[in-house]
């Protein structure tokens, strides 16, 4: 509930709650000023011990039903509304296709270097952790994912339906599609999920830590497939420079070695750059999620909201309840409640 006329209420009320102050505080000060008509008597040690009646204790009781009255009036003074608050949203969207790596080099522990190497996580672990937050801050887009390994495939296709794209999101693992990188597969995929899209923009997020050594469809072929329908591409590589640890299963138990990863970064610049896009590095988490949050301050959607407000006046409401407890009053101080002068 609003008031129309809140400036108003801001006046009455505290004049009321003087009023108030007043209506209760006078009678008293004027009885014990001896200011109200009085029938004299030599002593009053007899009456001090008479109980009060319980018409008298009610007659008090019923009194203050003007204070409520008057308190509504108040209230209906300033125009109390109820009403309905329509939004409608319209936005030209960004379709988005988030292709992520799953092959067996994204189990380095890498990304997570400034923890203990016992506590870190793989590659693919960190990027899930980047991508829900990207995904959380897009409420608006139509997001689709897809993982790639020797084959692509598309894990969540397009949807607004942002919870079911984060579980199947948490389902992907390491390997589910192979060990080996097929990029140009996992372009031409995310390119067909985009192929029929009407947004005004078509972008693809490719994250990878490899070279393409899989595959039937070239990288280069996939990204002038990817501009002939204005699909733009984001490559990231992630991964730090270098040798990187993996935890082996050996006779021992697990032990970690070092192995050298080498991510083709000419060949996702070219991509990126084909399609009109960019090409970023990740070394660490912190870099991964800052390039993640670049893409999402350059691809933004244009949201237009249109809000509509219907009230109702009250006032009549508060009216009659007031001019109800003030006819309940005199009706009562009227039969037995009734004071003499």
């Amino acid at each position: 509930m609003t008031f129309e006329d809140l400036w108003l209420l801001a006046v009455l009320a505290p004049l009321y709650a003087v009023w108030v102050v007043l209506w209760i505080a006078l009678p008293r000060w004027r009885r014990r000023r001896g200011l109200d008509a009085a029938i004299r008597f030599s002593t009053l040690r007899q009456a001090g011990r008479v109980r009060a009646p319980f018409t008298l204790v009610l007659r008090r009781a019923v009194r203050t039903l003007r204070l409520l009255a008057i308190a509504l009036l108040v209230l209906a003074m300033a125009r109390p509304q109820t009403g309905r608050k329509l939004t409608q949203v319209s936005s030209e969207g960004i379709d988005i296709v988030l292709v992520m790596d799953t092959s067996g080099s994204m189990q380095a522990l890498d990304l997570d270097a400034d923890r203990p190497i016992q506590r870190r996580r793989n590659r693919l672990a960190v990027a899930k952790d980047v991508v829900r937050e990207f995904v959380e801050g897009r409420p608006h887009d139509l997001l689709a994912l897809v993982v790639f390994g020797d084959e692509a495939f598309t894990q969540c296709p397009l949807t607004l339906d942002h919870a079911v794209l984060l579980d199947l999101l948490e389902s992907v693992e390491v390997g589910v599609a192979g060990d080996r990188t097929a990029i140009g597969s996992a372009i031409g995929t995310a390119v067909k999920r985009l192929r029929q899209s009407k947004a005004k923009s078509k972008v693809v997020v490719l994250l990878t830590d490899g070279r393409s050594n899989a595959g039937t469809l070239a990288p280069a072929t996939a990204a002038e497939l990817a501009r002939t329908h204005g699909v733009k591409i984001y490559a990231i590589g992630a991964g730090a420079r270098g040798r990187a640890p993996f935890l082996v299963d050996s006779v021992f138990g697990t032990r970690i070695v070092y192995q050298d990863v080498e991510i083709d970064e000419a060949q996702l610049r070219s991509i990126a750059e084909t399609t009109g896009g960019a090409y970023y590095r990740a070394e660490d988490r912190d870099g991964l999620l800052e390039i993640y949050r670049e893409i999402d301050r350059l691809e933004r959607t244009e949201i237009t909201t249109q809000s509509y407000v219907e009230y109702d006046d009250r006032y009549p409401w508060f009216v009659l309840a007031s001019l109800g407890f003030l006819l309940l009053e005199v009706t009562l101080l009227g039969t037995r409640l009734r004071a003499l002068p």
